[in-house]
């Protein structure tokens, strides 16, 4: 691949990645995560969540832009040396391995509840799995195009649902904005921010970027609807259901759907044409995990292409997907696994960021012509 086609990612192309990894299975409980913390101070711990995320994922955008023509791995060897920067890399892919694979289980449970009830839990993994795998057989452009492809079939249907559903909200069930009684909007804010950590697929986009000094403006973009797309549905939850009921519900914005028809009911329930975008959000979050995962570990290990290591992995992520026992371990899993994941997507970045910066490394400009080594 000569040098100007690996760097013809553009701006627009990493926000539409940015949004459609980010929109993807955690949007059915994040109503839920954000009332179990703060009640109908939900939203209010849903904005602060996407207001940390966006710090931690400029951190990485940044830290990017010092080293613009290497991946992290490079960079990471020159700040804190060869051996330090492998152990914390390999973190990293462990992370994204299980991360993908806790989101493909998330993702069997709510097919195999509220659709094919009698097809087991295995199957609609191992397929979504499967999907993602051979997806990732391609290289980064093709990457980019395909999420550029699915950007508009995910956003418009999901605001379009939202807003709907918004003119059924009261008003009264969202105050006191900051919640009522005992509330922790620490660990409400940290879960929920822990549902963002795909958009450290930027890592991966940033050194084929035609522009990469636009990837904090990318980031400022993708997070921007994104974000605003989540607080509008912890909005509409809470403002639909109370937080009360909210608390019921195991996928509140599921049951946001079922509760809101078109006008002039020509469709009187909207549960099925959101599962229908809510797949290829699903698919789409997968994509990216996965493509991070095995393209992070191909570097890490020196191997020229991904291609083997796409279908390799695979049964260590299905096993993994497998572990839990049941829907409520696996989500009490998420919260603990969300959390422990922000120190490898934002406290790793930030050490790196603040080390460049004391010892004054960024890349020069030798490396600024050369390519991503095999590529």
């Amino acid at each position: 691949m000569n040098n100007d086609r690996i760097r013809e990612i553009t701006a627009i192309q990493t926000s539409a990645i940015l949004i459609s990894t980010i929109i993807g299975v955690g949007v059915l409980a994040l109503p839920l995560f954000a009332v179990q913390s703060a009640n109908s101070g939900g939203p209010l711990v849903t904005l602060l969540a996407v207001l940390f995320a966006f710090a931690g994922l400029a951190l990485v955008a940044v830290l990017g832009m010092r080293f613009p023509r290497q991946t992290m791995l490079q960079y990471s060897e020159i700040i804190i040396g060869k051996w330090l920067s492998r152990i914390c890399n390999f973190s990293i892919v462990v992370f994204f391995a299980i991360l993908t694979s806790l989101a493909a289980r998330e993702f069997g449970e709510v097919v195999i509840t509220a659709v094919l009830q009698k097809t087991p839990v295995e199957v609609t993994v191992i397929v979504m799995l499967l999907l993602a795998a051979f997806s990732t057989r391609n290289d980064v452009l093709t990457f980019a195009y395909i999420h550029h492809f699915y950007f508009p079939l995910l956003i418009f249907p999901a605001v379009l649902i939202v807003a709907l559903s918004l003119k059924n909200a009261e008003p009264l069930n969202l105050q006191p904005i900051w919640g009522n009684g005992r509330t922790n909007m620490l660990e409400g804010t940290l879960n929920i921010a822990a549902l963002f950590q795909g958009s450290f697929v930027l890592i991966t986009v940033m050194p084929h970027m035609k522009r990469p000094e636009r990837a904090l403006t990318a980031t400022f973009w993708g997070m921007l609807i994104a974000g605003g797309l989540c607080v509008a549905i912890a909005v509409a939850a809470v403002g639909v259901f109370g937080s009360e009921e909210t608390l019921k519900l195991l996928w509140p914005t599921l049951e946001l759907a079922k509760a809101t028809s078109l006008p002039a009911n020509v469709l009187e329930r909207l549960d099925a044409a959101f599962l229908a975008v809510w797949v290829t959000a699903v698919f789409t979050t997968l994509f990216s995990t996965y493509y991070l995962t095995i393209d992070k570990a191909r570097r890490l290990f020196g191997m020229k292409e991904h291609k083997t290591l796409s279908l390799f992995l695979l049964p260590v992520v299905f096993f993994m997907a497998m572990l839990p026992q049941n829907i409520l371990e696996m989500y009490e899993i998420i919260k603990s696994i969300g959390r422990i994941g922000l120190i490898v997507t934002i406290g790793y970045p930030a050490m790196l960021l603040l080390i460049a910066i004391i010892r004054n490394k960024r890349g020069d400009r030798s490396s600024e012509q050369k390519t991503v080594e095999n590529d």
